[in-house]
């Protein structure tokens, strides 16, 4: 499906338009959960040049659920950009699952999936809380609690796609939330699902979902990486699964490219996660739209990879 002219003139005139006027944007920081006195914060990024109730965006960062910072100058240009588009940022820590894995753990792949089980769980009931702080706030802040949006990065990018799952699921992490609430919108850059019994199910359909992933990637599946049907399922099972739910997305399918789309969007595409939230979240398109990007005479690249590759590339020291 192809993008309409209207729609690109508009993304190109709104570009121009923040690049002419200055803004700056403030940050604050503040507490939203304590886990076992482990506190963990959030960034709440505001631009001087909106004013009224406005939409945010719930940023994950990446690290193999081991490392990371919610405050990485890479994520800086995204929030930035965000904001300077009327979209407040909260950038939120979260629980290292596997920051302490023993190296002789990575060897066991069925101990490994358990610990990882675990990670993305924890992962997901911090990101429910930092949500139920900023829909606390939400009047305060001037944000529009039917308006929130998630986003994230390689690990950041499984927390935010199960987190919607298990809304679409009715999960009992799930029901801390407020009865009917649903994500406006999901973004995800390199990310997949982690089910224990095949590919992922949805008892509902889920809100728009902008997925970029690369097929070389030896970190977070393309595709799935699992045993007995316990593992991970990536953006291209993902996608044909909302094809079949007739459920809008957008998927950005690169070939020959490695995990580096984790980052590179955040950096490269933010026109086109702009449009994705102009045409998906606020003006409701229902549109399924997959873009094979693939770079012509490029080289060769493996993109067949074992659950044992992807425990080697994220944990193996």
């Amino acid at each position: 499906m192809k993008k309409s002219i209207l729609s690109a003139v508009m993304m190109m005139l709104a570009a121009s338009l923040v690049a002419q006027h200055k803004y700056e944007v403030a940050v604050t920081t503040f507490e939203f959960a304590d886990r076992n006195g482990q506190h963990l914060m959030l960034d709440r990024y505001t631009s001087s040049s909106t004013e009224g109730v406005r939409p945010c965006m719930i940023f994950v960062f990446g690290g193999g659920f081991a490392g990371g910072e919610r405050n990485h100058e890479m994520y800086i240009p995204y929030y930035d950009f965000l904001a300077g588009n009327g979209i407040d940022v909260v950038a939120i820590d979260y629980r290292l699952g596997l920051k302490d894995v023993e190296a002789d753990a990575v060897g066991d792949v069925k101990a490994m999936i358990g610990i990882m089980k675990n990670a993305v769980d924890m992962a997901v009931e911090d990101l429910y809380s930092a949500t139920l702080f900023v829909l606390d706030h939400a009047a305060e802040w001037q944000i529009d609690p039917h308006c929130i949006m998630i986003s994230g990065s390689s690990a950041g990018a499984i927390t935010v796609l199960q987190a919607e799952n298990g809304i679409c699921n009715s999960t009992a992490a799930a029901s801390v939330l407020p009865s009917g609430f649903r994500y406006a919108g999901v973004v995800s850059c390199a990310g997949a699902i982690f089910s224990t019994s095949g590919k992922p199910r949805w008892d509902k359909s889920p809100s728009p979902i902008l997925l970029f992933h690369g097929n070389a990637d030896s970190n977070v599946p393309y595709k799935k990486a699992s045993l007995m049907g316990v593992g991970y399922y990536g953006s291209e099972i993902i996608a044909r699964q909302l094809d079949k739910l007739s459920s809008p997305y957008y998927f950005y399918s690169a070939q020959c490219v490695d995990h580096s789309l984790a980052v590179t969007p955040l950096e490269d595409q933010l026109d086109l996660i702009l449009q994705f939230i102009n045409e998906y979240v606020f003006s409701n398109r229902r549109l399924r739209i997959t873009a094979d990007v693939e770079s012509i005479g490029g080289c060769r690249c493996k993109t067949h990879f074992s659950i044992k590759d992807y425990l080697r590339t994220n944990y193996a020291h």
